[in-house]
């Protein structure tokens, strides 16, 4: 381990092994590619001088547990970008909770880490900027793109109260960042935003941000490092199956024959089966009339509800990992063999899959840290079910599973995509004895915009410039599909069903 000492975007010192080694005159970034280079098999260290006495290397190997990791830890009293960030990305990659490991880009110089050989494999590409909270971001930003799994992590210092203080950051920064990595209209949208939402007229900074170009890394860079985790993250080896169901009698039987096929079987498929007629009675006769390789635990209820339904199932859950399914899903016979296999090589404790329609092409092809989570496509560790479950004030609305996966996040569950692990979702017909909901607000002269359970969801989730943006946008798209085409009396309106929104949205508490 080499270990990268600076102050003031300037190394100080550089460690190898107890001794310390030349370096050169160039900046931050310029001297660990060339660390890299020299010492390609390596995990290469930065620390601010201050932060020296404050590290904690006894868990280095356990955060650097294989090789496309790179982790940060953030001890300024202002992170390097400023929240403004939040205007143009809604990703939760940027909300980040400091108290676990947390995905994120926004990786920090305060202390961090990344092996030789991604940063040499990128060499050529990434832009060495002197400055080298930036140079991070930028870098970090695109690499995760490509593979490179970035996070947060408080175990990278014995005392994360320990903080330092800093200078906040301009505009012109956030607006050159912008334009380094987004597309360009949303240089023009963070430029509106600011000015409607904070009355700041950042005039010049977006002008002079025009004068960059976007930054861009070549999508097969990291192929050739393999990942093979030295993290134990699997013991028993034992999984249980959720199924929540309801009138889907034939394609629940199939999902149930493509588990019993499964080179790796499963202890237990929990069934909750769901019919709001008070005298009905359930029609799952194969469920003891046929012979099951596992365990069926069937519960048969007259509520209603996708929430409900997989908190019951939850709740029977007693295996090592969980695989959140559907009733109208199909798979091959070595799904859950695969998926053990990439959480065994990556040491994750949440997996995403593939989850294509009828028709549908892969299109992001690199394994890499989701923003999303799939209710119906999903596996994680049941260590999870201690502090996370389905939100019911959620329930027969929308964002349901996303809101599961920010609490999987939340409480240091990174959800890692595998696009080589594919579920069929072949998007069921409804079952004949399906009632629609009646919601509170449906006979409202004012109907709220967006949907009360999506404001819920973003209300509780995001930051407050996030939450602006997203206003933004939606006041943008929307305008091209509804009636009102006066754009003065369509601001209006959309103000009205705005706080209609909020006021439904607090009701779901």
């Amino acid at each position: 381990m080499i270990v990268v000492y600076h102050q003031n975007n300037k190394i100080v010192e550089v460690d190898f092994e107890g001794k310390n080694i030349p370096f050169s005159s160039k900046n931050i970034a310029s001297n660990l590619f060339q660390l890299a280079e020299k010492y390609p098999q390596e995990l290469i260290v930065w620390c601010l001088l201050d932060v020296k006495t404050n590290m904690n290397k006894e868990k280095f190997q356990e955060i650097f547990h294989h090789k496309k990791i790179a982790a940060s830890y953030n001890l300024s009293t202002n992170p390097f970008l400023p929240e403004t960030i939040g205007y143009i990305d809604e990703s939760p990659m940027l909300n980040v909770k400091e108290k676990v490991s947390y995905p994120t880009w926004r990786l920090s110089g305060d202390i961090g880490g990344i092996y030789s050989e991604v940063l040499n494999a990128l060499k050529n590409q990434v832009k060495k900027d002197s400055n080298f909270d930036y140079f991070l971001h930028s870098m970090a930003k695109l690499a995760s793109l490509i593979g490179l799994l970035c996070y947060s992590e408080p175990l990278l210092v014995k005392d994360s109260s320990k903080k330092i203080e800093t200078k906040k950051n301009n505009n012109f920064l956030i607006f050159r960042f912008v334009k380094h990595h987004y597309r360009a209209r949303w240089t023009l949208l963070l430029f509106l935003d600011l000015l409607v939402y904070e009355k700041k007229f950042a005039i010049f900074p977006f002008i002079f941000s025009l004068g960059f170009k976007t930054r861009f890394l070549n999508e097969n860079s990291l192929d050739n490092i393999k990942v093979r985790s030295t993290k134990r993250i699997i013991d028993k080896k034992t999984i249980d199956v959720i199924i929540p169901t309801i009138g889907r009698k034939t394609y629940l039987y199939d999902v149930l024959k493509d588990l019993s096929k499964q080179s790796h079987l499963p202890e237990n498929v929990i069934i909750v089966e769901q019919n709001p007629d008070v005298n009905a009675v359930s029609e799952l006769d194969f469920v003891t009339n046929e012979n099951w390789p596992f365990t069926i635990k069937h519960t048969f209820t007259h509520q209603t509800g996708a929430c409900n339904a997989r908190n019951l199932a939850l709740a029977e859950v007693a295996s090592e990992w969980v695989f959140l399914n559907d009733d109208d899903n199909r798979f091959e016979s070595d799904l859950i063999e695969k998926t053990f296999e990439n959480i065994k090589n990556y040491g994750c404790s949440a997996v995403l899959t593939f989850y294509p329609i009828s028709g549908q092409k892969l299109i992001e092809r690199k394994v890499c840290q989701a923003s999303i989570f799939g209710s119906g496509n999903s596996f994680f560790k049941a260590t999870a079910l201690e502090t996370v479950k389905f939100n019911k004030s959620l329930e027969f609305g929308y964002g349901e599973d996303t809101e599961f996966g920010l609490q999987l996040r939340n409480a240091g569950f990174d959800v890692i995509y595998f696009p080589d692990l594919v579920i069929n979702h072949l998007r069921a017909p409804m079952g004949g004895f399906r009632t629609k909901p009646i919601l509170a607000w449906e006979d409202e002269i004012i109907q709220p915009k967006p949907s009360p359970t999506i404001m819920f969801f973003k209300l509780n989730n995001l930051t407050s410039q996030q939450l602006m943006g997203y206003k933004t946008v939606l006041f943008i798209k929307f305008y091209k599909v509804q009636q009102i085409k006066n754009p003065v009396k369509y601001f209006f309106n959309f103000q009205k069903q705005w706080k209609a929104s909020i006021f439904w949205a607090e009701k779901l508490n």
